[in-house]
């Protein structure tokens, strides 16, 4: 599964669009709108439009649920979605389009599309909570596009918690250079190399007792070896009645969709994952 997909492919599955601090509470408010942020909502297509409705019903029947709740409701809507690369729109020498298109998904704008619908009970207020999302200060631009899963934890606005490091002490800490690779070149032309320190629990150590820490509705980054980059994979953590599962958007042939993944199963053949709660 990729995260913001650029080119070659093995640059769009480690990337997560894919500091300072700032609580979710001093967003912009919906009624902020771009000119990109009306557009966008009145050129929805069918299966999209369909969606949307469908998704703000679900908010409107679970107020008063907290987040795992509604993001596990939320997220179980786009079950079977195909999964599709190079969705979003933008480079550093392309303006960035504001894009919103549920026909397919790939694993970092399904976290995107989730969290927006989480926060929003119309669809003028979806579109201006997914700028939000989507964009550091709302900015709707390559270089304020959340590249990187720690983003969220990392970037104003704060959109979720970083949690690795209180669910395990066997979590470790990597001091990393994201966007520099090996070479000394860019993943992502354009935007600046950015140090910054991750911490993931090694999956050799991610076991029933980690798994009893996590909530519904965590978000979970697998981590990456390389040193330009966070983390290559990301989903929802769920609980189910088949267990615990990895809710994602999986590119692996067997899927391409969204699917539920046995979480341990998933997790064993990974370096490790990274935890992030959303905010309330």
């Amino acid at each position: 599964m990729n995260l913001r997909k650029l080119a070659p492919l093995a640059v769009a599955l480690a990337l997560a669009g894919c500091g300072g601090d700032a609580s979710v509470s001093s967003l912009p408010q919906p009624g902020e709108a771009t000119t990109q942020q009306p557009a966008a909502i009145a050129n929805l297509n069918e299966a999209t439009s369909g969606k949307l409705d469908a998704l703000l019903a679900i908010r409107a029947a679970h107020q008063g649920d907290d987040a795992g709740q509604l993001v596990e409701a939320l997220s179980r809507e786009f079950l079977g979605t195909p999964y599709r690369d190079n969705m979003l729109k933008g480079s550093a020498t392309t303006p960035e389009q504001l894009v919103i298109d549920f026909s397919g998904l790939d694993c970092f704008t399904y976290l995107d599309y989730v969290e927006a619908a989480r926060r929003a009970t119309t669809r003028t207020e979806y579109a201006s909570r997914l700028v939000q999302t989507r964009y550091v200060n709302g900015d709707i631009s390559f270089q304020h596009r959340r590249h990187f899963f720690t983003d969220w934890a990392a970037r104003p606005q704060v959109l979720a918690d970083d949690l690795t490091a209180s669910i395990s002490a066997r979590a470790a800490t990597v001091t990393k250079q994201l966007n520099r690779k090996g070479d000394g070149g860019a993943y992502l032309p354009g935007l600046p190399v950015v140090q910054r320190d991750v911490v993931h629990i090694p999956s050799e150590f991610v076991d029933d007792y980690v798994v009893s820490q996590l909530r519904t509705g965590d978000f979970i980054g697998i981590y990456a070896k390389a040193d330009g980059l966070d983390v290559t994979h990301v989903g929802f953590f769920v609980e189910t009645r088949d267990g615990p599962m990895l809710r994602n958007a999986s590119s692996k042939k067997a899927n391409m969709k969204v699917v539920d993944s046995p979480f341990l199963e998933y997790v064993k053949n990974t370096p490790g994952i990274v935890v992030l709660r959303p905010r309330a």
